[in-house]
């Protein structure tokens, strides 16, 4: 018990003499023992790459799970070193009530059964999130959580113990200087070379680690690679689901034309083939109707909007009307078209306020 009772006043005494040589050091009231400039660099060099390792990190951690309260809860997990409960992504959850929703409106109607297969592809979009989110946690987010709570720990703790041998060492400078009798200068020059010897090997265990920075940096840059790999296979997957899904959607009727004989509104070109995305410039001019019963009958003045079948578009880019049967476009503004039987599959009825002509449709953007 004294021997604890002892050590504990000596620790108290060394924690006070350092801390009131750090005191003097700040009030300029005291010198300071440098660090060499490669030391410095060093450190500099050590403190920028935990400050970006941090950020990425972090940030990383959002775009993989933008859920702040299931971050926090994963978090916890790995606080109690359990695993991670698998979740259902927003894709996987959106197919599923597609195709429950089909089940309710018959899988047998047009809107059923386009619901079953682009829920089924929804769910292969979530299973390839899932698998993409699981491989960029292991070979990326993995290596920086290790570096910030194992690595930096340590050099972090290194450099703590050598902040203190360099306070001993100062303090034992001042010692020095201080000292009148011979005897007292014998015994601070003692203590000065035990100070100068523990400050010079801590200094040399601090810039071993620190050098050490340049291996996390290659570590680091591999897993970069390796994740960049597993995001561009996820788009790549994504994208071939979403190419199958267009292929299976051309397969069934035209949605836009699903109730032409009680809306009016005749058989077009599908809405993914009229929501073309825009392009650098714009499509060719579509041929003018050469309907017999369009161009003889067809009176754009006469012509009234159905009860139903009505859609916004948005214009994709801007069209001069060739005549007045048709109405001219500005590029990005949102009209409301619809058809009439008889007219033209490339062609739609378009309505801005009170002016009404004909559109091509390739012009256009169908919203709803």
């Amino acid at each position: 018990m004294d021997f604890n009772v002892k050590k504990l006043a000596s620790d108290a005494g060394v924690f006070f003499t350092r801390a009131v040589q750090y005191t003097e050091e700040k009030l300029g009231q005291a010198e300071k023992t440098e660090l060499d400039a490669h030391l410095e660099n060093l450190i500099a060099r050590a403190d920028c790459t935990k400050n970006w390792t941090e950020k990425i990190f972090r940030q990383t951690e959002v775009l993989l799970q933008p859920n702040p309260s299931a971050r926090i809860e994963e978090f916890f997990y790995e606080k109690l070193d359990r695993k991670i409960p698998s979740r259902t992504t927003n894709a996987e959850l959106l197919g599923q009530y597609m195709q429950d929703a089909a089940k309710e409106f018959g899988p047998g109607t047009p809107y059923g059964s386009t619901l079953i297969t682009v829920g089924e592809f929804q769910k292969r979009l979530g299973g390839a999130e899932r698998e993409f989110l699981h491989t960029s946690a292991i070979n990326f987010l993995t290596p920086l959580r290790n570096f910030l709570e194992g690595d930096w720990k340590t050099i972090s703790k290194e450099r703590r113990l050598l902040e203190n041998r360099r306070l001993d060492l100062d303090v034992c400078k001042a010692r020095l200087k201080k000292a009148k009798s011979a005897e007292a200068k014998a015994a601070a020059e003692h203590e000065l070379r035990v100070a100068q010897t523990e400050f010079d090997r801590q200094a040399e265990v601090t810039r071993l680690l620190l050098e050490g920075i340049s291996s996390t940096h290659v570590n680091h840059l591999r897993c970069l690679h390796e994740f960049v790999e597993a995001q561009a296979a996820y788009y790549i997957q994504c994208h071939k689901h979403m190419q199958d899904l267009q292929k299976e959607l051309s397969r069934f009727p035209n949605a836009f034309a699903v109730n032409a004989s009680t809306s009016g509104v005749s058989t077009g070109p599908s809405p993914l083939s009229i929501a073309t995305l825009p392009g650098p410039s714009s499509p060719s001019r579509p041929p003018n109707p050469s309907n017999a019963l369009e161009s003889s009958t067809l009176k754009i003045e006469e012509v009234k909007p159905p009860a139903t079948g009505t859609r916004k578009a948005k214009v994709l880019y801007d069209y001069d009307a060739a005549d007045t049967s048709e109405l001219s476009l500005l590029s990005d503004e949102l009209i409301t078209v619809y058809t009439v039987p008889g007219m033209d599959p490339d062609w739609l009825i378009g309505e801005r306020g009170n002016q009404k002509g004909k559109v091509p449709v390739t012009y256009l953007e169908l919203l709803s």
